[in-house]
């Protein structure tokens, strides 16, 4: 895509991109505006490249219409946190600013493995913003069409091959991200420049990507970052000493669709080929640029990378990928991928050093009765001198805890109840978005229903004998897909209050996507449903068959490998 005057006929958003002045908009006209809590309507777009969203508490939305209020307008800023690790200096500066410039209080650890901040006034923004960057951080490109938070296996750092890989994580996250000054000018006072050739995009050009891309590095055989709801991820592949050898290429993966919309769907990553290490900047270069050029710009259901490898057919997406190169892919090199949880408790990594990995139920960050988790956390912080890791599943790694430190630390998890308490398989392998009441998208609860829902399930596991078997249970409100559902043994999708699509048969690996079983259903359908196939499950499984395993063999649906056959009949 040119810098030259675009076509009529594109998205919207595009002709925003056009108009915004390499992403600065009216953002600092809308800052100033104290007429309202929001941001101007064209300034929506453009601030999510900036890393926030504009959003409202849709709990007290009616109670302010009649009072004849506009509503509740505050912002979620999403940070950039490549490979999710965080540095206890780093940890204790975002909580105060949580605590200081936050409705909420509290963070969330979110599906991309970063954190995110809910209830930001417009007032609060710039500070909250400039207090991420002094502790080193910053939210540029976490949201928009751009590559975002780069995610990598951290379950834990346990061999060399785990650290290479999260140092390319960091270098591929520096290397596309937008070089222009806007952020910069906006938030940190920067002294402008005019528009000129210092502030030109020499990767993404004026026009940036048709729409969000979304990177991961994965280290087999563990597929925590769920490879296939990524445009683009590398798989490490070790060499005979346990360090990296180089990188499959896999792209087109992605989650979003669109109810009733069978144009739309999720889709598996395909891989291109192996890549040697120094090879990896000009790879991930090359496919975003190959997304840039030949990505949908009319319809932004169709905009994401997996359509256009559909498209394009992978073949000539890997000659466009080399052609830009300059470097022939070699043959894709063997792995495999056994699991896509985090591997929960204590875990011995190299140096003699432990891993804990937390259960943080659907990632939210909070002080809640008999459970201090923030507080804990924070005090955690003061005396640890490792760091924490953010998990692709919601959850957080206390990584690099010294021998003589780890009976300190589990006590303190302890007596803030980090620990201690018994949580199911069923629990510990769930995600769920946000949700109501803040996402503008969701057409029901995620977050703030699914651990009660599980709760129930386990009953039911209990009752049927499989309450030790781990099944990968997703929710999420709508079907954008940010919680991963299609790649769930056993995912919902919010079509509407209180009302879900129920998925079966992803295979817990993260290599096969789900199919809708039943369709608009409440409660007491899905507890019915569910006690249906845990009861044959119990009484008709094979040798350590999985849950999602068991119900393709049955035919309940079909075995989906690839999203163009998701809404088939089964």
């Amino acid at each position: 895509m040119s810098d030259k005057k675009l076509p009529e006929g594109l998205a919207v958003n595009e002709y925003l991109k056009d108009n915004s002045n390499y992403l600065r908009g009216t953002i600092e006209e809308s800052l100033a505006d104290q007429t309202t809590g929001a941001v101007a309507d064209d300034d929506t777009q453009l601030t999510k490249f900036h890393g926030f969203y504009m959003q409202d508490d849709r709990d007290i939305r009616d109670e302010r219409r009649k009072q004849k209020l506009e509503p509740k307008h505050t912002f979620m800023l999403r940070a950039r946190v490549p490979g999710g690790v965080a540095t206890m200096e780093q940890w204790l500066a975002i909580e105060k600013i949580a605590e200081d410039l936050t409705d909420y209080g509290s963070l969330r650890l979110t599906t991309r493995q970063t954190f995110q901040y809910h209830g930001i006034l417009k007032r609060n923004l710039k500070p909250l913003i400039q207090g991420i960057c002094a502790a080193g951080l910053d939210s540029i490109a976490a949201c928009g069409d751009v590559n975002r938070n780069v995610m990598c296996n951290t379950n834990p750092v346990d061999s060399r091959l785990h650290a290479e890989t999260y140092d390319w994580s960091v270098k591929i996250s520096e290397h596309l991200l937008p070089k222009t000054r806007a952020y910069y000018e906006i938030w940190l006072d920067e002294e402008k420049i005019h528009a000129s050739e210092e502030d030109q995009e020499p990767v993404y050009g004026k026009h940036y990507l048709p729409r969000k891309f979304k990177i991961a590095v994965a280290v087999p055989p563990h597929n925590d970052v769920d490879i296939s709801a990524n445009d683009l991820s590398f798989i490490a592949i070790a060499n005979e000493e346990g360090g990296l050898e180089g990188f499959n290429v896999a792209v087109g993966g992605g989650m979003g669709s669109t109810h009733g919309d069978t144009e739309t769907y999720p889709q598996l990553a395909r891989i291109l080929g192996f890549i040697k290490p120094e090879d990896t900047l000009a790879f991930a270069e090359a496919v975003m640029l190959v997304q840039r050029d030949f990505g949908n710009r009319v319809d932004r259901k169709n905009a994401r990378t997996k359509y256009t490898v559909d498209t394009l057919g992978v073949d000539k997406f890997r000659e466009e990928t080399e052609k830009r190169t300059g470097i022939k892919f070699e043959a894709e090199r063997e792995f495999e991928f056994t699991q896509q949880g985090d591997r929960m408790g204590w875990i011995k990594g190299i140096d003699n050093k432990w891993h804990l990995t937390l259960f943080i139920e659907a990632g939210r960050i909070v002080d809640k009765e008999g459970q201090p988790i923030k507080t804990g956390l924070r005090e955690i912080a003061k005396v640890h001198k490792g760091e924490y890791r953010m998990t692709a599943n919601q959850n957080l790694i206390i990584a690099n805890v010294a021998e003589e430190d780890k009976a300190e630390i589990e006590g303190m998890c302890r007596k803030y109840g980090l620990l201690g308490k018994v949580l199911s398989p069923l629990m510990e392998n769930s995600i769920a978005c946000v949700a109501l009441p803040t996402c503008a998208l969701a057409m029901a609860e995620a977050e703030r229903y699914l651990p009660r829902l599980i709760e129930k399930f386990d009953v039911l596991a209990e009752k049927h004998g499989v309450a030790d078997q781990e099944t990968v249970i997703r929710m999420t409100g709508c079907p954008n897909g940010c919680g991963r559902p299609f790649l769930a043994e056993l995912g919902f999708v919010g079509k509407g209050p209180g009302k879900y699509n129920m998925y079966l048969g992803a295979d817990g690996r993260g290599t096969r996507l789900n199919q809708m079983y039943k369709e608009n259903i409440g409660e007491e359908e899905i507890l019915a449903e569910v006690d249906s196939l845990f009861e044959q499950y119990s009484k008709e499984r094979e040798e350590n068959e999985r849950f999602g395993d068991f119900v393709v063999r049955k035919g309940f649906v079909n075995a989906v490998y690839d999203g163009r056959e998701f809404h088939a009949a089964n």
